[in-house]
């Protein structure tokens, strides 16, 4: 495993704030970077196929609020990623100066894609 980078550490730890926490283990054998009472979050640099597992393991978290954290860059494929998986949530660049929403799939959407 790779080492963090420290902006990768900071943001964890604005994140998680003080009651969350950080690099918790969930279903599968998986870590997730951080989470707290109603929030799940996740910080990914890579490309599209890291994204799109970050986007499961946030799926898989069960939590209200998913937040996947990405670069400005990258914001583009993280909606890409979230849709696939088929998971609602915010995707925000890492500073939090942009942010977007994937609203739930519904069956009419979904049918629309299928054409």
């Amino acid at each position: 495993m790779m080492t963090e980078k420290s902006t990768h550490k900071k943001v964890k730890s604005q994140v998680a704030g003080k009651t969350g926490s950080k690099e918790v283990p969930i279903k599968g054998r998986r870590w997730l970077d951080v989470m707290t009472k109603h929030k799940a979050a996740e910080i990914e640099r890579g490309g599209p196929s890291q994204l799109k597992k970050a986007a499961y393991r946030l799926k898989i978290s069960r939590k209200s609020q998913k937040v996947l954290i990405v670069p400005s860059k990258s914001m583009r494929k993280a909606r890409e990623a979230m849709r696939k998986v088929g998971v609602s949530g915010t995707i925000r660049n890492i500073s939090g100066t942009k942010r977007s929403y994937i609203p739930k799939a519904t069956k009419s959407s979904s049918k629309k894609q299928q054409k």
